[in-house]
C-alpha cells in the first residue's frame, strides 16, 4: 500500500465519521421538533411546527444521503454545500428554537436568561 492509498482511506474514514456526527445532530433536531406541540412554536414567534419539521426533516434526509453515499466531499457530503446547509439548519433549531419552545411548554419563566435567573 502506497502513501496515496493510505491517505485516501484515512480521508474517507474522517468524512464518514463527520457524516455520522452530522446525521446524529439532524436526527436529534427532527425528533425533538416532533415531540413539541405546534402552538408552542407560534407562542414564542419561531415560525410554525410544520416549517421546522420540513427543515429538520430535509436536513435529516441530506444527512442520510451523506452517510449512505460514503461521506465524500461532494455536494451531499458532510462538507459539501447541502451537507453544510443541513447541519446549519439543525444547529439553528437546536440552539435557538428548541430552548424557546421548551420553556413555552413549561409555562416559561420570564425572569430567566440563557444561563439561569437574572
Amino acid at each position: 500500500m502506497d502513501g496515496r492509498a493510505l491517505i485516501f482511506y484515512v480521508e474517507t474514514g474522517i468524512y464518514f465519521l463527520l457524516a455520522l456526527v452530522a446525521l446524529a445532530l439532524e436526527v436529534w433536531a427532527f425528533f425533538d421538533c416532533l415531540r413539541h406541540k405546534g402552538n408552542a412554536f407560534e407562542a414564542v414567534s419561531k415560525r410554525t411546527k410544520t416549517f421546522w419539521l420540513a427543515l429538520t426533516g430535509g436536513a435529516m434526509a441530506v444527512g442520510l444521503l451523506s452517510v449512505v453515499g460514503g461521506g465524500g466531499g461532494g455536494l451531499l457530503g458532510p462538507l459539501g454545500l447541502f451537507g453544510l446547509v443541513a447541519v446549519t439548519a439543525a444547529s439553528v433549531y437546536l440552539a435557538d428554537v428548541r430552548p424557546a419552545v421548551k420553556d413555552a411548554g413549561r409555562g416559561g419563566n420570564r425572569n430567566t436568561g440563557p444561563y439561569g435567573p437574572w
